[in-house]
């Protein structure tokens, strides 16, 4: 803290000159300026993010459910006292690291030395929230333990006793909606008592079996003595007998020396293995029984604090997760998503590519004006623009109906309904349940959902989720996919003709999805092979969507990234197809050779060389298959509007079929993805190999689909 004049004191808990801000109170003696840096930590879905907004009035997105936050967020705010600075650490169930969130989390507490940290728990479960707020009270005794969501206590009989809560666990305890900010004014008042020092804490110390007691009371002096790394030294002493090499290797780090180069602390760490092995604990066995206390001190921290009443089982949860309802529910949820989308967006998609095209005459019109080559109006306006318009006419209206709805059902907490409901089949793979929540967010943009795959702690099960993601088809290519079915498979128009397509639509998702579970059988039993890990996945209560944060989340975070990725690549793309589409050489263009050498073969899978060319120079992005392929039948140089029976006529003319079509489909669900996905696959997993296995796997399997329905139908 530093204070006015020339006086300078080191906060107790870093040892460090604490002052950075700005904050100005008046106190006794003294005018203190001052800035205190703020943990805030907490299971998933407690409303942690919520109480960061709340706090900041930062905008961050808080999804129902687990593992939505992934990276720390830092904000500021001020109270009459002073001035913060808060970090929203990742949600984590412990201190234990197994996962990104939980290695930041840790990391973030253990190193970067905060004034204070704020545990937010979950007052419905409170004890399993207390697992965590124990371990970080070991290492920051200056916490203050927030118990949110009282109010959804209450409604399942679940009475907590704050001041008896307080008692047991010697720290301050608050009681939150973190939907109402005028319940945070208690915790920013108790948060200002708690940095002035006017409130003492005394953490209970997490206590072990004796073995364990043992072997921690042999390594802490050592660790006190030698690790000078800001963990407590029996935490840094846990941390060395449980062998958990991360935690270990950031000590190294910040300690500036090596555990194996003292001698005295290794043949201690040595001692200690065999103490406990002498009590029949071994290093597979050792973090079970370290998990296991500390769930027994989070029940002591319970008692005489929680009463419970009459559980009430929602009967909601019953339906949703049964065998008999839970998975029609789910694809009638799924199919109802798709028609709403494909009726809200065919108008406004006609309407905007009217107005884009419109503007495409016009900029041809000025290029003639003032006179431009005519090859440079061509790769800027016919090619460049014009592909440019069709992406952005074909994507934008499903993509702003799609995402809001798909943001929706994540913020009423039904997506972990439908993880619970893919677990099984998930583990009958050998893969992870949380695979169920990467590839839900495939749906709106494969590389989102490669990232997303951050949520699963083993790495092999991580990597069968992100190679296995691409089955699922993104938001790029449902418009092709809409395209192909509206034209070949529903006549019928209006009401009819929609649900058709809708329905249509959903089975070829589902085949996307069986696909998903055949291919991660397959890697678990070869390039991957393993049996599949166990997690918790929370049932969050469903909860009243906020629609403000939802629209501004789904159009500006999701449907203006997504687009404005897609526009980087279609006007480039365009230009290049252009080119291609206009350069001679010997009596045909490029593109004629290109389709020409190709045809061969793309005939075997029921394709043709233009529909194989287009799929291959769509690379950069899926959403510009359909337009290359409709210019390279057109031969004349630039893409065109086409009403949806100009198309249908222009396929068929160049010999498209029924079987043509159940081709197209299905490469379109099985082909390698966008050159984006393949550099996040790379970029996630460290290494081009799984990228290139990220783009030969789901191709392979295409290829051998399409020539096996080529034969049974051609």
């Amino acid at each position: 803290m530093k204070f006015a004049g020339d006086i300078h004191q080191n906060c107790a808990h870093c040892s460090k000159p604490c002052a950075k801000g700005s904050q100005r109170l008046t106190t006794s003696n003294y005018s203190l300026t001052t800035t205190a840096t703020i943990a805030l930590c907490g299971n998933p879905n407690v409303g942690k993010s919520t109480v960061f907004n709340a706090l900041t009035g930062l905008r961050q997105h808080t999804g129902n459910w687990a593992g939505k936050t992934v990276s720390v967020a830092v904000g500021r705010f001020e109270t009459t006292r002073y001035s913060y600075t808060i970090a929203d650490l990742p949600g984590t169930y412990s201190l234990l690291a197994h996962s990104a969130e939980e290695e930041a989390a840790r990391n973030y507490i253990c190193f970067n030395a905060p004034d204070a940290a704020v545990v937010v728990c979950d007052a419905t479960c409170l004890e399993r929230s207390l697992n965590l707020a124990l371990q970080i009270m070991e290492i920051c005794p200056k916490t203050i333990v927030c118990v949110n969501l009282l109010d959804e206590a209450a409604r399942r009989g679940i009475s907590v006793d704050l001041e008896r809560l307080e008692k047991n666990l010697g720290v301050p305890v608050v009681g939150t909606n973190a939907h109402n900010k005028r319940t945070l004014a208690v915790l920013t008042e108790r948060l200002d008592e708690l940095c002035a020092g006017e409130i003492s804490v005394n953490p209970p110390v997490l206590r072990y079996i004796k073995p364990i007691e043992d072997a921690v009371e042999l390594l802490e002096p050592i660790c006190r003595d030698y690790l000078k790394c800001g963990v407590p030294p029996r935490r840094a002493a846990l941390a060395l007998i449980d062998n958990d090499v991360s935690l270990k290797e950031k000590i190294e780090e910040n300690a500036g020396a090596k555990i194996a180069d003292n001698r005295e602390l290794s043949q201690a760490i040595d001692s200690a293995a065999a103490m406990l092995s002498e009590n029949g604990i071994t290093p597979d066995t050792l973090k079970d029984h370290i998990v296991s206390c500390i769930l027994e001190n989070a029940e002591n921290a319970c008692k005489n604090a929680v009463k419970c009443g009459k559980r009430r089982v929602s009967k909601a949860d019953g339906i949703l997760t049964s065998k008999a309802f839970g998975y029609p529910i789910m694809i009638l949820m799924l199919m109802c998503v798709f028609w709403i989308t494909i009726v809200g967006a065919n108008y406004p998609s006609e309407l905007l590519g009217s107005g884009l095209f419109w503007i495409g005459d016009r900029l041809s019109d000025f290029m003639a004006f003032i006179r431009a080559p005519e090859w440079l109006s061509g790769v800027l306006v016919d090619g460049a623009y014009r592909v440019l318009a069709w992406v952005v006419s074909v994507m934008l209206p499903p993509m702003a109906i799609f995402f809001p709805l798909f943001t929706l059902l994540e913020d009423l907490g039904y997506l972990p309904r439908v993880a619970y409901n893919l677990d099984r089949p998930f583990a009958k793979c050998k893969a992870c349940g949380k695979q169920a929540l990467t590839m839900c967010m495939g749906f709106g943009c494969n590389a989102a959902g490669i990232v997303g795959c951050r949520i699963i702690d083993s790495r092999r099960e991580r990597i069968i989720a992100m190679l296995t993601n691409v089955f699922v088809p993104c938001n790029g290519r449902f418009p092709m996919i809409i395209t192909i079915i509206s034209l070949f498979f529903v006549s019928a128009g209006g009401l009819l003709g929609s649900v058709l397509s809708a329905l249509v639509l959903t089975l070829v998702i589902l085949l996307g999805i069986f696909a998903t579970f055949g291919v991660s059988k397959l890697l678990s039993c070869t390039l991957l092979k393993g049996e599949p890990s166990s997690f918790t996945l929370e049932l969050p209560p469903f909860r009243k969507p906020q629609f403000g944060k939802i629209l501004v989340h789904s159009l500006i975070d999701r449907t203006i990234f997504v687009l404005g990725r897609a526009a980087a690549v279609a006007a480039p793309a365009g230009a290049v197809i252009w080119i291609l589409a206009n350069v001679s050489a010997g009596g045909a263009t490029l593109l004629s050779h290109i389709t020409g050498f190709l045809d061969p073969f793309a005939r075997f899978i029921g394709l043709d060389g233009v529909i194989l060319t287009a799929f291959i120079l769509g690379l950069p992005a899926n959403e510009i298959v359909i337009p290359l392929a409709v210019m390279a039948y057109m031969q004349l140089g630039s893409l065109s509007e086409l009403a949806p029976a100009q198309m249908f006529t222009l396929f068929t003319a160049n010999g498209w079929t029924a079987t043509t079509a159940v081709c197209v489909i299905i490469f379109t669900l099985m082909h390698f993805p966008c050159s984006t996905s393949l550099l996040t696959i790379k970029k996630e997993t460290g290494s081009w190999r799984w990228a290139v296995v990220g783009a030969v796997l789901p191709t392979v399997c295409g290829v051998v689909v399409c020539a096996v329905v080529n034969a049974l139908m051609g």
